[in-house]
């Protein structure tokens, strides 16, 4: 990384309020697979730590809502958790952080303005996060993370925040007393930088839905919008 990317990554540090004593943490946390395939030298992306990431947003994320919601029902907190947490919620925290001036990716992937991409600013939240996780640890972890939900629980409260049809269509299996439901990737299209995902959303054996996206995440939000409408239910969601 050269001396401009080095001076970004103290900035956001002292935004953070953590020092990295291994810079190796944050430089994988902002190096996408497209560069690192393009180095060929073994250079890890940040893919990984986005899965712990996510997993410890998660936790994070309950245990505010928990503490913070005393008289919700779970069915409520799960919604309201989905929408902080979703990709486009998640995207405006990295763009509030200037993450997408870290992001190192491939040719392909810069030229396409994945730097800008709500999946992979989603993503690099999450890896950024677990960094700070596997280096200082959970407490770190979470002085990070609730800033950022304190500022956007009265909206997601409110449903004000963006749309989560697989929390709406969860919902609505769960009511019926019907079994749970899944997602699969069906298949992809595309080079690498631009990439389109199909999913398919089933229950039990049955296909409710299918939709595309340039992430995973967002192509399981198209089909389980899609199962919504096939099952005539108008979302609530609609036109957040």
């Amino acid at each position: 990384m050269n001396d401009l990317w080095s001076s970004r990554l103290e900035e956001l540090e002292k935004a953070c309020g953590y020092v990295f004593a291994d810079k190796s943490l944050p430089t994988r946390a902002f190096t996408h697979s497209s560069y690192a395939n393009e180095q060929r030298n073994g250079m890890s992306s940040y893919e990984r730590l986005e899965f712990l990431g996510d997993a410890v947003l998660e936790l994070i994320t309950a245990e505010f809502l928990y503490e913070k919601l005393h008289d919700h029902p779970e069915g409520q907190l799960t919604k309201i958790r989905a929408s902080l947490v979703c990709e486009r919620t998640l995207s405006r925290f990295a763009r509030q952080l200037k993450l997408g001036e870290l992001i190192v990716l491939g040719k392909g992937e810069a030229q396409g303005g994945g730097a800008k991409r709500d999946s992979i600013l989603a993503d690099v939240f999450e890896a950024f996060l677990a960094a700070l996780y596997t280096e200082g640890g959970y407490e770190v972890a979470r002085r990070f993370v609730i800033p950022f939900l304190e500022a956007s629980l009265p909206a997601a409260c409110a449903g004000k925040l963006f749309s989560d049809y697989k929390t709406e269509l969860q919902e609505l299996v769960q009511s019926s007393g019907r079994d749970e439901i899944f997602y699969r990737v069906v298949g992809e299209r595309g080079p690498q930088h631009d990439c389109v995902f199909t999913v398919q959303v089933y229950l039990n054996s049955n296909l409710l839905g299918q939709g595309e996206g340039r992430s995973k995440k967002l192509a399981e939000q198209a089909a389980a919008r899609q199962a919504l409408c096939l099952m005539g239910v108008e979302s609530e969601s609609e036109g957040h």
